[in-house]
């Protein structure tokens, strides 16, 4: 583009989506602004903390490939930084006999994307794996390219790189300006300060939803979640991510983890869908409930940690859509307004993806 003919597009939140769409706009030749509140992977975002993981197994072929272009764009964004984004532990995905799915789909789905995968039986788990108890454990599959992000650090590494090639960064508070004729012409600052622009991206997380409630109150519903980070032994690494892959474990409900990254401990969840949560006011102590059902899941599957220390601990949340699915699409009643979110615990990975994906529709 010429420098006349460029475009002004002003992106708001710089988490996975907003980061990688911001420096998507600016590679494609348009002038980007991109401002957050509290600053990339901050404590309230839904992209903060230590870490994520970076699977391709899904039961929709798109989340097959978009999972599968964002590992390529983060493994040359850790390389061409010369950052550790991306750490290769592989992930394995275990299948109690309760849990009412099965494997078929994602194999064959992972099959066809050409992603490298094994499929595990209980003899081969047990050879494999002597840390865990395989009690219940039918069968898994593993993916070992696979393996986790560092997550704040990397929200940090694109808004780093976004500046360093051009682009316009600031922190701030944004309101959304009237949509008034099918556009809106500017958005405004906590400061009185205003942007305009001749589109506008909003990616902001859980605060998607109070930005635009009457479109999007119905399909947005912020949980939230608690994490729990266990401490290993010093003089054993069967717990590190050398040792170890990601982990995931479905059951009657879904845990996961990821091993001893960034010394920070080993890493558990739960997946399931916790209690509406305010991301700006909520009170972000984990539960006494959280951490005794943390204990009692890893003290069965892993026996070796029974008696592990709790060291750390977080409250984050899911901004979840009525059926997973991300949302990613012009406001209604604007053509230059776009909202991006819905991440639906499973959006960080993909943020390189889908930031392509966005930059080229909304040029």
């Amino acid at each position: 583009m010429s420098q006349d003919s460029k475009p002004h597009i002003a992106v708001i939140g710089a988490g996975a989506f907003g980061g990688w769409t911001a420096l998507s706009l600016l590679r494609a030749g348009a002038q980007v602004s991109l401002i957050d509140a509290w600053g990339p992977g901050h404590s309230r975002s839904s992209s903060g903390g230590e870490s994520r993981v970076i699977r391709h197994s899904y039961e929709k072929a798109i989340y097959v490939e978009m999972a599968k272009r964002s590992l390529a764009l983060w493994r040359e964004a850790s390389q061409s930084w010369n950052l550790p984004l991306f750490h290769e532990t592989g992930v394995l995905h275990m299948l109690q006999s309760t849990f009412p799915g099965n494997l078929d789909t994602q194999r064959s789905l992972l099959q066809e994307a050409g992603v490298e995968h094994q499929v595990l039986n209980h003899q081969e788990l047990l050879r494999r794996f002597p840390q865990l108890n395989m009690e219940g454990i039918d069968s898994a599959l593993y993916e070992p390219t696979a393996g986790y992000l560092l997550a704040r650090r990397a929200c940090q590494a694109v808004v780093d790189a976004f500046v360093r090639e051009g682009g316009d960064y600031k922190t701030g508070y944004v309101q959304a300006g009237a949509i008034s004729g099918g556009g809106m012409a500017n958005i405004s600052l906590a400061d009185g300060s205003t942007i305009a622009a001749d589109q506008f991206v909003f990616a902001c997380g859980p605060w998607l939803k109070t930005m635009f409630p009457d479109v999007l109150d119905s399909l947005l519903v912020i949980s939230r979640q608690e994490m729990f980070f266990f401490g290993t032994p010093s003089d054993d690494n069967r717990y590190d991510g050398g040792s170890f892959p990601v982990w995931t474990d479905f059951g009657e409900s879904i845990w996961y983890g990821i091993p001893g990254g960034e010394h920070r401990g080993f890493k558990i969840a739960d997946d399931s869908i916790g209690p509406v949560h305010d991301p700006s006011t909520s009170d972000r102590t984990v539960s006494a409930e959280g951490i005794k059902a943390a204990r009692e899941f890893i003290a069965t599957r892993f026996p070796g940690l029974r008696d592990a220390p709790l060291i750390e601990s977080r409250v984050c949340q899911y901004t979840n859509t009525p059926d997973g699915d991300f949302i990613a699409d012009r406001h209604p009643e604007s053509d230059n307004v776009w909202l991006l979110g819905g991440g639906s615990g499973h959006g960080f990975k993909h943020g390189p993806a889908l930031g392509e994906m966005v930059a080229a529709q909304v040029l």
